[in-house]
């Protein structure tokens, strides 16, 4: 199972699913709100998932923990800006 601070990661398709779901849910109080809320995903993000989770159509950024104080958020950054997202 993933959850935050364990180090495990969901797969960018679980990711995506719960974050439609967030969507799903704030379009409910209206479109506006659902287009224009920025969901981020909170678990563990790498150099080496960071391109798959930002692909997905729900996931609008991260909330980077300790990936943040290491090296290794140049290739975080690196791996978002080679996806364009619409």
């Amino acid at each position: 199972m993933w959850a935050i601070g364990t180090g495990k990661t969901a797969t960018p398709e679980q990711a995506q699913e719960v974050h439609k779901l967030i969507r799903d849910w704030l379009s409910g109080i209206s479109m506006e709100v659902g287009n224009n809320t920025r969901v981020i995903y909170g678990g563990s993000v790498t150099a080496k998932n960071a391109g798959e989770l930002i692909a997905k159509p729900d996931i609008d950024g991260f909330l980077v923990g300790g990936a943040s104080l290491k090296p290794d958020i140049i290739g975080i950054v690196d791996a978002c800006n080679k996806v364009v997202k619409k």
